[in-house]
């Protein structure tokens, strides 16, 4: 069985899947409400108002750091035989979350942009149970184009 990073990054691919991961970002980030969910549509618009495509060219960015972390995952669901990646991932989803949420964590210390640090840690407390809400969403993407 290929890699995630086989099928998902191929020329071919990565657009699509980039494409994918912020229409999955911005669905997720517009269904938020409550407290929280305020919060974290004030650091998505900074995010946005810093500079016109930021969204689409860190996901750019990030996506290859992020397949390596999801890889393990997809290889223990392809050995177990299970149906569906998204269920899959929910069943591991603190593990998950923050193997995914590593990858922004180190970007945005390592950012040298006083506006999108204040922005990531203002949501960051919160970070893991919005990226356990998006798994099933995420792991339906990925079986599209790796399953």
């Amino acid at each position: 069985m290929a890699t995630l990073q086989q099928t998902l990054l191929t020329p071919e691919n990565q657009p699509h899947v980039v494409d994918d991961c912020v229409t999955l970002i911005h669905d997720e980030v517009s269904s938020k409400s409550g407290i929280s969910g305020t919060a974290v549509k004030l650091a998505y618009k900074t995010a946005n108002t810093f500079a016109s495509g930021y969204i689409h060219g860190m996901v750019e960015k990030l996506a290859p750091e992020m397949v390596v972390k999801l890889e393990p995952f997809w290889a223990d669901f392809a050995a177990s035989g299970a149906g569906d990646f998204g269920d899959y991932l929910v069943k591991h989803g603190d593990e998950v979350s923050e193997a995914l949420l590593s990858v922004t964590d180190a970007h945005a210390e390592g950012s040298t942009r006083p506006t999108i640090q204040k922005a990531y840690r203002s949501v960051r407390g919160g970070a893991s149970k919005h990226v356990t809400a998006a798994l099933p969403t995420l792991g339906a993407m990925v079986q599209k184009y790796a399953g």
